[in-house]
């Protein structure tokens, strides 16, 4: 695959969450549902299991650089189509040789940028979570929920990282805050915008720090519904 692949990882900070999507284990109805869990359901968790096909590019614009490979993603198939300037592979993630491995990271990076809120609930045995309210966000400095998640030190991509999440109460993300490593100062905060409802999945379109010149966001965004 061409070095452009490897090189948006240094441009995001390589946003990741490897694991593979799992069910929501809160099936009693009696049991008060997680802040994860809300927030998922915000974001149209419930329609998950419908997905057939989903596809979308991800694109970075730093002043006037342009960044973007596209992504087919068949959850049920476990199959990916990865799209990139001048290369194509479909690979399916439960056999991969090494460059579909390496290719694979990138879409693991992309997809948490796109479904994050889907992982709270996927990586549910892989973190430890906090809430706390009327925090202040990093971008707006508008007052929020915070939830503060921190993976386990073992398997994925960049284990030990620290995510903070900043929502409304409708718990719908406004902004986030990537810690590599769990350090206090943050590697990368961004807004969460352009939200659009596609089949019931409320998602972000774009994602924009304080410098003015910097945008990372999706085009091309669809999914399909058995």
């Amino acid at each position: 695959m061409k070095n452009n692949i490897s090189a948006a990882f240094v441009m995001v900070f390589l946003f990741l969450s490897c694991k593979n999507p799992q069910k929501n284990s809160n099936s009693q109805e009696n049991i008060p549902l997680s802040i994860p869990e809300k927030i998922a359901l915000a974001h149209g968790y419930n329609q998950w299991d419908a997905v057939s096909e989903i596809k979308f590019t991800f694109n970075v614009d730093r002043d006037s650089t342009h960044f973007e490979r596209t992504w087919i993603w068949k959850p049920k198939e476990n199959s990916i189509t990865a799209i990139s300037q001048n290369d194509t592979l479909i690979y399916n993630r439960n056999a991969m040789d090494s460059i579909a491995h390496k290719v694979n990271a990138g879409f693991i990076n992309d997809r948490y940028w796109l479904l994050a809120p889907f992982n709270l609930i996927w990586d549910s045995g892989n973190y430890s979570f906090e809430h706390s309210v009327d925090q202040k966000a990093p971008i707006s400095d508008a007052k929020m929920q915070k939830l503060t998640i921190v993976y386990t030190n073992e398997g994925g991509y960049t284990p030990g990282d620290a995510y903070d999440f900043y929502f409304s109460d409708d718990f719908l993300i406004r902004e986030w805050t990537f810690r590599k490593g769990n350090q206090e100062e943050p590697s990368l905060s961004t807004t969460w915008e352009k939200y659009g409802d596609f089949e019931g999945l409320k998602l972000p379109q774009d994602h924009r720090k304080i410098e003015a010149d910097y945008s990372l966001n999706f085009t091309d965004l669809v999914i399909k519904m058995e």
